[in-house]
């Protein structure tokens, strides 16, 4: 695998940590004293929810996003939320009260000001010439049900005016309430935000496997073409209804599928078939012999173009791959849409196979050696890209990505990617499934731009700068079994209501990311890494709760942010075994434990620390900071730290194969 400079893979950790900082200094403050709470410049807010697509698709499409604001009383910053119930479900929920105090004044976007107009989307239009003010929530009435929505989905409307609320839910449906019933409504308590989570998982496992279903039975097509001699069809593969005298033969893979009637088979012999670019175009399945048939390309662009329904690529070797990652930056100039702008850069490059606008195609047991990408999937819903083993270029910076999927759902299952720079790319692959695959890339594992609603599940990466990496702002994703070791990052969150769970993250040099907004991590194992888990996050609205953070050179980084309580009703996580007293013997630590804090981060490692730590001086200190908020240090604290693991198993299956590792027995 190539090794990158240090600046290429410490870039994500000076970013964020930058952005933090300077975020830090540029929000707004709420007002001291008896300052008026009055709205302030969106931008200058703590800003929560939404998603990348929803703001980018706003500002290139002029639709309005429904916010609010929120003063805290123990909080310094002006807190903005993209959706008002996004606010709403935040404030009925008690920890928000406990870490930021109480909500001081509330403000909501006044669609009274803008007569609102809805496109065939549902997105909020503006009068001309009219923008969106701000009105207090107490005071606003609200339309929820109605046909309104944002790219991330259904909204609220808020309405500084009754009748202008019964107005819009009389044209586009929805009933009108109150700020109060709102909050009621809305609230989604941890215990049902994993069972929700839970059966996002189900559901999309079911898709996946309907999706792999569907995909095996377009391999089993009969043989209706063979390219060469039709004595080279293997027995298996003629039809009982198709003799093999009824085989139609072709002198090239071109002249095969403009034979081929629909769901059947063009099959390639052993041999090596020399071509400038085959199109399946129609709905048939193009099937070689694995390794032992060869597509080459001549080397200037990609190979093999699926654009029918239904089509389907199985069991054969591509190369001859161009050496083109992006032609973005050939078409940026003909249009100023930000989404066709990121698919240019990202889907239009040279790749062994690209599917474009092909509902329901498959690329099975296929093995590509590619200088560029390996798979691209453009608008072609319900696609399954299964078994393949995709092998880039040496270097992430001269590669690009094993899978790129582009605009619709698809699944990743069982394949192997090695080298190039991404395993699995996905930009607004919405309900995607990337599951059960393996990769050891030059950059990222499972990289996940403007997509919602995911799942990564059961991955294994190694030796990358990030093993499964979300960026802009997405919700709902499920990011759950995967193993990530010997990494820069293992695991690295955005965005929000998402569940991270189950992971095992070993060996690297940051191990767990918390960050994002209302996002749930339950179960993660964390072990031997550098740092465990890293807190980038400055509204602590995530919960952290069943991790086994053990054997990591230090738990916790955090520099930025209030204090965040990495406990819920009682339940924490295990720090490994503290010199910390369980007088009563229920498993857990008879006082909170701070894996940031300046005396308990160096429990075990610094003579003296333990002493300290139980010291009058220091307990007299905590109970001070306990009661007073303002006196409380920045960082973790888990009010409920657990004596023993809660994975006991996998703890000691990682920590056993470890040892195994220093004293000469199966590496890891």
């Amino acid at each position: 695998m190539a090794i990158l400079s240090p600046s290429a893979t410490g870039w994500l950790a000076v970013a964020v940590t930058g952005v933090l900082v300077l975020a830090s200094v540029s929000f707004a403050l709420t007002p001291a004293g008896g300052d008026s709470l009055r709205p302030v410049d969106f931008d200058d807010t703590v800003t929560m929810g939404g998603t990348g697509v929803d703001t980018r698709r706003a500002e290139a499409e002029g639709f309005v996003l429904p916010r609010a604001q929120v003063f805290f009383s123990g909080y310094r910053y002006v807190v903005g939320y993209v959706g008002v119930e996004t606010a709403a479900s935040e404030l009925s929920d008690g920890n928000a009260r406990r870490q930021f105090g109480d909500p001081l004044t509330v403000y909501v976007s006044d669609f009274s000001d803008i007569s609102p107009t809805l496109t065939e989307e549902g997105y909020v239009v503006p009068e001309r010439g009219r923008s969106v003010g701000w009105t207090p929530a107490e005071t606003a009435s609200f339309v929820v049900g109605s046909d309104a929505a944002i790219p991330s989905g259904s909204v609220a409307l808020s309405f500084s005016e009754r009748d202008d609320a019964e107005a819009f839910a009389a044209a586009h449906g929805g009933e009108v309430v109150d700020w109060e019933t709102l909050q009621a409504t809305v609230g989604d308590p941890l215990p049902e935000r994993l069972a929700r989570f839970e059966a996002s998982i189900e559901r999309l496992q079911a898709w996946g496997d309907r999706t792999a279903a569907a995909a095996r039975e377009r391999q089993d097509r009969p043989v209706s073409v063979v390219v060469g001699d039709r004595s080279a069809v293997p027995a298996d593969r003629v039809s009982d209804h198709n003799g093999r005298d009824e085989i139609a033969t072709a002198p090239t893979i071109a002249d095969a599928i403009a034979a081929a009637p629909p769901n059947t088979t063009v099959y390639l012999p052993p041999g090596t078939y020399e071509v400038d670019g085959v199109v399946v175009n129609r709905s048939v399945t193009l099937a070689g012999v694995g390794n032992d048939t060869t597509v080459r390309g001549d080397g200037n662009g990609s190979v093999v173009h699926i654009r029918a329904d239904g089509a389907a690529l199985t069991d054969l070797r591509i190369t001859g791959v161009g050496e083109v990652g992006s032609r973005g930056s050939d078409r940026r100039n003909d249009t100023t849409d930000w989404d066709t702008t990121v698919q240019l850069a990202y889907g239009y490059g040279d790749a062994g196979v690209i599917l474009d606008g092909a509902a329901n195609a498959s690329v099975a047991g296929v093995a590509i050696d590619t200088p560029a990408s390996g798979v691209i999937v453009r608008e072609s819903p319900g696609s399954a890209l299964t078994n393949l083993t995709v092998r880039g270029a040496e270097t992430a910076r001269d590669g690009f990505m094993g899978v790129v999927l582009i605009g619709a759902p698809s699944l990743v299952e069982d394949s192997t990617f090695i080298d190039g720079r991404d395993g699995v790319y996905t930009h607004r692959a919405d309900g995607s499934v990337v599951r059960d695959n393996d990769a050891d890339p030059g950059r990222y594992g499972v990289h996940e731009m403007y997509t919602s609603a995911s799942l990564v599940s059961n991955n294994t990466v190694r030796d990358s700068q990030a093993g499964v990496i979300v960026m802009t702002r997405p919700t709902r994703n499920l990011v759950v079994d995967n193993d990530v070791r010997g990494s820069t990052f293992g695991v690295v969150p955005a965005g929000g209501d998402s569940y991270y769970a189950h992971n095992v993250v070993v060996d690297n040099k940051y191990g767990l990311q918390v960050a994002g907004d209302r996002n749930v991590f339950a179960a993660n194992v964390v072990v031997d890494n550098e740092i465990g888990a890293r807190a980038n996050e400055i509204l602590p609205s995530n919960r952290v709760l069943r991790n086994d953070f053990v054997g990591n050179d230090r738990a916790v980084e955090s520099n930025i942010g209030p204090l965040r309580t990495w406990t819920h009703r009682g339940v924490g996580n295990h720090w490994g075994t503290l010199p910390i007293t369980d007088g009563d013997d229920d498993g857990v630590y008879d006082r909170p434990y701070r894996p940031s804090g300046t005396v308990d981060s160096r429990l075990n490692t610094v003579p003296g620390a333990t002493s300290l730590a139980e010291s009058p001086a220091v307990a007299t200190l905590r109970r001070v900071q306990q009661a007073v908020s303002g006196l409380r240090q920045s960082g973790i604290v888990d009010t409920a730290a657990r004596t023993r693991p809660y994975q006991p198993e996998v703890v000691g299956n990682v920590t056993g194969e470890q040892r195994n590792t220093t004293t000469g027995g199966v590496a890891t």
